[in-house]
């Protein structure tokens, strides 16, 4: 063992480049001599980018609801009530994955940098989509291409900004740093996807349905706002310390897949399930609830039975960032999803009850619970697992491929619930067929979790000591 322990740490050292100083004895991270802010707010830099991936991938729920409403026929029996939507997804895919490659081999803090350049651009461009001579498809066929361009720059949050504040996390006092990463980078999704709701449902109210043409273009405009804000702080970080310390110049690609393929197998499905429940649901939350209510409802109040909905995910998720530092990621994990499975399964019994306008109040809170288990579980710690279960100099391209598997999923799902409502028999079964396919992807995630996934400690393991495993 402690041969093959010897030839893997000889293989990672040619893998660094030859003018990097000798090796010297450095302290942990948790020693070294800053104050609390120094240590805290590089991981709210890094992390709290992921704000603009819950806005901008929430807030296009109500607009989608606005364009059927302004448009009706013209838009959702077109192409683009479905690509507006999920071609978002195609283009985080790509982001995710370029910046993941960057960010490992150029720089963490100028990956995320563009991203955060790219994510303020095609905000504005998308508020302001226009079609040629006042084309309705044009003005589709630029929203869908301003979309995909948008989530570029989404993509590039994952692998730069999530694995940079995993990396400063281990700056801060040991017995804490799961909640700290999860408070700016899962929160801050969770957060944005109530402010997504909230904010088109006061933009109704203040420009009335008769101008809700400047609700969806203002609702997508003050998606500039998050990414904008952190310009700056953005701009005074420097390299995380633990980044600098363990990077690589020369990657032994074989050695990676190796050792790594499993559990980033394990990883990658968990969160291609995770999010193909989760954003396709909260796309379709919106329609489905101004459905049960009925056409003698306003479109407010629609907008905000789905922002209650949706505040149910901030216990979910702040309860799930103290558990992962309690019981761990992994049990936190399996535990919240195995959860989420048995509450779907109960509201697909219930739907026909729950599916009416006087009981619209008791459908909102069941499918809060459901979708709060779901942040208590995955949606807090899958990220945590991806970032935490792999060798710092690898760990943005690592990361990438699980969270780009994690989008294909939402993009997959985008298009498999409006396919298996229409197929349904009827309208009950329309309700009831989505819940029953989550839910029984929540208890396979769960057995998933916890029998396949790593312990994973409040440190990163160094590379080599995965031969002790094997």
């Amino acid at each position: 063992m402690n041969s093959r322990v010897e030839k893997l740490d000889a293989r990672l050292d040619k893998a660094t480049d030859a003018t990097d100083p000798a090796p010297m004895e450095v302290a942990p991270l948790e020693n070294l001599e800053k104050g609390r802010w120094e240590r805290s707010w590089p991981t709210i830099a890094c992390g709290a980018g992921l704000f603009s991936d819950g806005y901008l991938n929430g807030v296009i729920g109500p607009v989608n609801t606005i364009l059927g409403t302004l448009y009706k026929d013209a838009y959702n029996n077109s192409p683009a009530s479905q690509n507006v939507s999920a071609i978002t997804f195609a283009g985080t895919v790509l982001g995710q994955l370029v910046f993941g490659y960057l960010s490992d081999h150029w720089s963490r803090k100028w990956s995320l940098m563009i991203s955060t350049i790219i994510l303020f651009i095609f905000a504005a461009l998308s508020a302001g989509s226009y079609g040629y001579h006042g084309s309705q498809y044009g003005m589709f066929a630029a929203l869908t291409a301003y979309r995909f361009c948008l989530g570029i720059g989404i993509g590039g949050e994952y692998p730069a900004g999530s694995v940079a504040a995993a990396e400063n996390t281990g700056e801060l006092k040991k017995g804490h740093r799961n909640r700290w990463f999860i408070m700016f980078t899962n929160f801050q999704i969770d957060l944005a996807y109530v402010v997504s709701a909230l904010v088109p449902m006061i933009l109704v109210l203040i420009f009335t349905e008769d101008h809700l043409r400047a609700v969806w273009r203002v609702a997508l405009g003050l998606g500039v706002i998050p990414p904008l804000s952190l310009l700056y702080l953005r701009l005074k970080l420097s390299e995380p310390e633990e980044f600098k310390r363990e990077r690589m110049h020369k990657f032994p690609v074989w050695l990676i897949v190796k050792f790594y393929w499993k559990r980033l197998t394990v990883v990658s499905l968990i969160w291609f399930i995770y999010d193909f429940s989760t954003y396709s649901f909260n796309i379709y939350s919106s329609k489905w609830i101004a459905i049960i209510l009925g056409d003698d409802y306003p479109l407010w109040k629609s907008f905000g039975w789905t922002t209650v909905t949706n505040a149910f995910y901030i216990p979910g998720s702040i309860l799930g960032a103290f558990a992962s530092d309690w019981i761990g990621p992994r049990n936190t994990l399996a535990l919240g999803v195995g959860l989420q499975g048995v509450v779907g399964f109960i509201m697909s019994g219930c739907y026909e009850w729950l599916a009416t306008a006087k009981n619209v109040a008791a459908f909102v809170v069941v499918f809060g619970i459901f979708s709060g288990l779901g942040e208590f579980g995955p949606g807090d710690n899958i990220g945590l697992c991806a970032a935490k279960s792999s060798a710092t100099a690898i760990r943005g391209q690592y990361y990438a491929i699980a969270a780009a598997t994690g989008k294909i999923g939402a993009f997959v799902g985008t298009y498999v619930i409006p396919i298996a409502q229409k197929n349904a028999p009827n309208a009950i079964r329309a309700g009831q067929d989505p819940f029953f396919i989550s839910s029984s992807l929540c208890i396979f995630s769960a057995v998933l979790a916890f029998f396949l996934l790593p312990q994973i400690e409040q440190v990163c393991a160094p590379f080599s000591s995965l031969t002790d495993q094997k």
